[in-house]
Order: C-alpha cells, then structure tokens, then sequence
C-alpha cells in the first residue's frame, strides 16, 4: 500500500481522493477493535459528506479476515461497494472448504464488488471457494519502486542475499543447509537479513562455521535494503507458502539472479530457467545446485538478472499496479452508480402507477 500511495503521488492524478487509513494499527493487539471503529466511523462521515464511492479492503488470513468482516458489513450497510485486496500467504490453509467459519468467509468474498488477487493460483482458489463471482475477479500482481542505486554487484566474491522474516516458512532452515553444502567453493558470500528467528539462525550459521562469510544483520530498514539490492548477485526465497513476495520482486527490478520456490504466484512472474530458477520447496540439493550454477556462472547470472528486469519493468513497476487498482475503483464505481440510477428508475416507475 506504501508503494501505491506513492505511485498516485507520482502520477499526480486528479480524479479520484483516495485516504489511506488503518484498520488494526501497529499497538497492541487488544486495542485494535478501537482502531477498526475508528475506521468504520471515518467511513460513516464521508459517506454522510457524500465522499465515499469505494472502500479498500487489505485482506490476510486469521484476525485480519475477522475485522474486516465487521468492516464489510459496514460498508454495506452504508450501501458503499467494497473491494476485497488478498494478501495472505497461508489463506488456502485457512479458509476450510466447509464449517460456519467458511461459510462467513464465502460470503464476506460473494458479497465484494470486486476481489483483486495476486495471481492466477489465487484466482483458481476464490473461484472454488465461491459462486457466481468470475467476473469480479480481478489479478493485479504486487509491484515495487525501480532501485535507487546503481547495481553494482558482489565485486569478486558472488553475494547471495535473503530478505524476509527468518523462519521454516519462508525456508531459512534448508538455506542454512544449501549454505553448509557450498563450504567449499570460496567464490561467494551471503547475508541473511531480517526479523524473526535469528538468534537460531546465528548458531546455525556458527556451528556450520560460515559466521565468516554469512552475515546476519536482523532487521534492516529500507536504505540498508537499498544498499544491499545493489551490492547482491543472487537473490534467494526458498519459502513454502507465499502469495506473492515483494522481495522477489525487488529483486528483479534490481536485475538479480532469482532462485525461489514456484508458490502462491511465484509461477506468474518468474519463468523457470529464463527469468530465475524455480526448486522444489524442502529441497535442499536442488536448492544447493541452483546456487552453485548460478557462482560459477556469470553468464547465466546474467541473462537471468536481465530478463528478471525487464519483466519487472513491463509488469511490476508502481505505475503499472496502481493504473490496475484504479481502473477497478472507477468500474465498481460506475457499477454502483449505474444500479443505483436503475433502482431510482423503478422507484419512479412505481410510484406513477
């Protein structure tokens, strides 16, 4: 959402208000029911100002789907349209095929006037999930900002560059163990950045005795991000459940070679063997021989990194997602508006005879 606020800042448009607000806010769990009314009491003002077309719902699984059930039905009592926004990686594990609590999920999907989803795996799951909604399924992959610095590479040792929460689901156990497998080729480096787990991680590394050559920094903000995009060669997402990772695409903006996993839509941006390599979540040897082919091959870090690239620039650049998200927020608009003028048609018709 950051991304896109700021690529409708950059396009200047003009023709539609758009608010950003929170629904759960960064405190403590407990106080977000507060925060969720406070949204829902925003949303009743501008719609008694006559300010409120559409309403953006950012959607993952567990609480986040609960709250904006009861955010749903505002909307919908104020008679606004809302558009359901997918972003949980584990949403299939979450939402049951059957139970009260999938049946509440159905119709918090059935009731939007238009789902966005990350890709074509998730479009495939709402529409087995749902009835009569094919048409308000709409996908518009994640995008991020070209880099701001110049790539320049790992210089003479190749750096292989992890960003994401260290943990088993996004897959740093297996990387650990690719890592301890490539001891004995010296021709790379590794950093493993971000939150979660990385005490664990520090001793994995240590008792691998790679401390030396994989650098742990925990979390880092976006200039650190910045900076290590742009000294990576290599950037590697084993994980085992995604929707579709911003880091990836980072990464590709960047011109890296990716290795990652083919989940959630990984599959709809990366194209095996011709913009990264795709292995098998778990699978460590795999994972080993990727990294190892892409060390010991410039060329192919190359091609990769360059066709990476230019996918990002035809179909994952700020420009590109938020030119998608508001061509869904004036349809369901003029939906609306188009119903609403029907259903005022009928009242007059009515009230003549």
């Amino acid at each position: 959402m950051g991304t896109l606020k700021q690529a409708l800042i950059d396009s200047d448009e003009k023709t539609m208000n758009v608010r950003f607000l929170e629904s759960r806010g960064s405190g403590n769990v407990w106080l977000s029911p507060f925060q969720m009314l406070r949204f829902c009491g925003t949303m009743f003002a501008l719609k008694k100002r006559g300010e409120l077309d559409v309403v953006h719902i950012n959607l993952s699984q567990k609480g986040s789907t609960y709250r904006k059930m009861v955010i749903a039905c505002a909307a919908h009592l104020l008679g606004v349209p809302y558009v359901l926004h997918l972003h949980g990686a584990e949403y299939q594990t979450f939402w049951k095929a059957s139970g009260p609590g999938s049946m509440a999920i159905r119709a918090l999907f059935e009731g939007a006037a238009n789902v966005v989803v990350l890709g074509t795996v998730w479009r495939d799951f709402i529409l087995s999930r749902t009835r009569d909604i094919g048409d308000r399924v709409t996908i518009v992959p994640n995008a991020s900002a070209p880099p701001t610095l110049p790539h320049i590479g790992g210089g003479e040792g190749v750096h292989i560059l992890f960003l994401g929460r260290l943990g088993d689901r996004k897959g740093v156990p297996q990387l650990c163990e690719a890592l301890g497998r490539m001891q004995g080729n010296p021709a790379w480096r590794a950093t493993i950045a971000g939150d979660g787990n990385v005490d664990a991680v520090r001793n994995a590394i240590s008792q691998m005795e790679l401390a030396d050559r994989v650098d742990i920094p925990g979390w880092v903000g976006p200039q650190r991000v910045a900076e290590l995009l742009s000294s990576a060669d290599i950037l590697v997402l084993p994980s085992f459940a995604e929707n579709l990772p911003v880091s990836v695409i980072e990464g590709m903006g960047s011109g890296l070679a990716i290795v990652t996993t083919p989940v959630g839509a990984v599959r709809d941006i990366i194209a095996d063997e011709h913009s990264g390599l795709l292995v098998s979540p778990g699978d460590v040897e795999a994972l080993t021989k990727a990294l190892v082919r892409l060390v010991d091959d410039p060329d192919l870090r190359r091609r990769l990194g360059e066709a990476a690239r230019a996918t990002h620039r035809d179909r994952l650049h700020p420009a590109i997602f938020a030119d998608s998200i508001c061509k869904v927020w004036r349809h369901v608009a003029a939906r609306q508006r188009s119903t609403s003028a029907l259903e005022v048609g009928r009242i007059t018709e009515a009230e003549s005879k």
